[in-house]
């Protein structure tokens, strides 16, 4: 049996695997985000640690086996970010969260002076920069909070404080080092990223960095303790929650694409080596056994469901099984929505693939007086679908099958439509977390169960269902998406002549 961790930023998870890759249990806890100022984000980091204690707990009980039968450990979480601690290994703040903020002024400071700033950072990382990403926080901090990193001798991300917590260990994985910005070639940290930021100065405060599928070390006998695990028990070093849902929806093969359809919606495409093109746009992920995804985010995924359910369907929302109803709802209108469109960029810090806007701004296009509420529901589903296309177009498509994992992988309806709506098939991988699946199957690969993660991907993948895409509805997602395409370049253009 293999135990994954998985830190959320609102919700801590953990669930246990079988040795052929079956969930056997899970548990999960939701936690709340820090009152802070407006495009602050931070959680309060000891009551991270003591909620993924409970969970673990929970989880045992709910399992009802022996800890002793837990034969390897992974963690992973939200990636980036900030997590300082002192010489006696406490926190100095509330850890600064991958969708922080407040870096923004300084970011934009530093491009005026040089604005080939964000070109220069994606050379090495093959991402875009986001404000939350470790070196543009500590940027901050050496500015506003000085004192912090006067006093730290540790800076950790999220996965890694709650791994150091369970064994002693201070550790990173190759993953978070590309993302923070560093380097996509060497996966790992990077001089000159730091030098860019002007945080040379604070590089010897990152954790070494190690494979993902690697030991960090075991749990120790405090850890043990406080959270019924056995003492000694394996722990590897883990991976970011992207990388860990690839792996966990069993992907690994070059070519192979990979949705994530969450509180965003992550697109990408597994390659063998890094890959830069689309130049200045997108996020190369680092995924472990040598593997890269690039990928294309549209920063709102199924929270346009939930926007969907309080504005459109109050109704619905207040009823019993809400998402299944508004899906039955939306299929009482045909493909393509009566000629309705949406573009779901429904999101504070607006568009970032396959364009970069941060005042885009989500909207109905087409609407008429004798369209109905199903039409609008329908649009909304359908918008998404038209961003998975448009993200997968701009890194060259997914050229035979889209493993599809997250909420909205929970829907027919909407499964069927991606297929639909991008011409290839949609694979949905058994299993519900699989974030601590794939942090479970770098455990695996550490103690040697597996001999590597190509070998331990494919024997542990069952296919829950596979949706083939639909030629009768072809003509209609066509015309959709050219009216999609059309509705993003009209909105972003009423932008740019607002801003001239």
């Amino acid at each position: 049996m293999y135990l994954g961790i998985d830190i959320g930023t609102s919700v801590i998870k953990a669930a246990l695997f079988d040795a052929q890759g079956h969930q056997q249990a899970e548990a999960s806890e939701r936690m709340s985000l820090l009152q802070a100022p407006l495009g602050w984000s931070e959680l309060d980091g000891e009551a991270t640690w003591e909620t993924t204690v409970r969970v673990i707990r929970s989880l045992l009980q709910q399992a009802a086996i022996a800890p002793a039968s837990i034969r390897g450990i992974g963690v992973t979480g939200v990636m980036v970010g900030v997590w300082a601690l002192d010489e006696t290994d406490r926190l100095l703040r509330p850890p600064i969260l991958w969708n922080d903020a407040r870096a923004q002024a300084l970011v934009d400071a530093m491009v005026s002076r040089r604005p080939d700033l964000i070109s220069s950072v994606f050379s090495h990382s093959g991402s875009v920069m986001q404000l939350g990403c470790t070196l543009p926080v500590i940027a901050w901090l050496a500015e506003n909070e000085p004192d912090v990193l006067a006093k730290a001798r540790h800076i950790l991300t999220a996965k890694d404080f709650v791994r150091y917590r369970l064994t002693g260990a201070i550790a990173t994985d190759e993953s978070e080092a590309a993302m923070a910005p560093g380097s996509a070639v060497t996966r790992d940290f990077h001089p000159d990223q730091a030098a860019l930021l002007g945080i040379g100065d604070h590089v010897h405060l990152l954790a070494p960095v190690a494979r993902g599928e690697t030991l960090a070390g075991a749990v120790s006998a405090s850890a043990a303790s406080q959270t019924g695990l056995v003492a000694g028990t394996p722990v590897a070093i883990g991976t970011g929650d992207t990388s860990a849902c690839v792996l966990g929806a069993g992907a690994h093969r070059p070519g192979q694409a990979v949705s994530v359809l969450g509180t965003t919606c992550l697109n990408g495409v597994l390659f063998d080596r890094a890959v830069y093109k689309p130049r200045d746009l997108g996020l190369l992920f680092i995924v472990p056994g040598k593997r890269w995804m690039k990928s294309m985010v549209n920063v709102a995924g199924t929270t346009v469901l939930d926007w969907c359910l309080e504005t459109l369907c109050p109704d619905i929302a207040a009823g019993h099984s809400p998402y299944e109803t508004l899906g039955a709802l939306a299929e009482q209108s045909p493909a393509g929505a009566n000629g309705v469109s949406f573009t779901p960029y429904l999101s504070a810090s607006g568009v970032i693939a396959p364009r970069i806007e941060p005042k885009a701004r989500a909207g109905f296009h087409g609407l008429a007086p004798h369209h109905r509420r199903a039409d609008m529901v329908r649009a909304v589903y359908e918008g998404l679908a038209y961003a998975i296309r448009d993200c997968f177009e701009a890194v060259g498509g997914a050229r035979t099958s889209i493993r599809l994992v997250g909420g909205g992988a929970r829907s027919p309806f909407w499964s069927q439509m991606i297929a639909d709506v991008t011409g290839v098939p949609v694979e949905v991988p058994a299993g519900t977390q699989f974030g601590a699946k794939g942090a479970a199957l770098c455990a695996a690969v550490a103690i040697g169960d597996y001999a590597s993660l190509d070998e331990a991907c494919e024997a542990t993948f069952t296919l829950k269902a596979r949706f083939e895409p639909s030629s009768a509805t072809k003509p209609a997602y066509d015309a959709g998406f050219a009216r999609f395409k059309a509705g993003s370049k009209a909105a972003l253009g009423i932008l740019r002549a607002v801003a001239d």
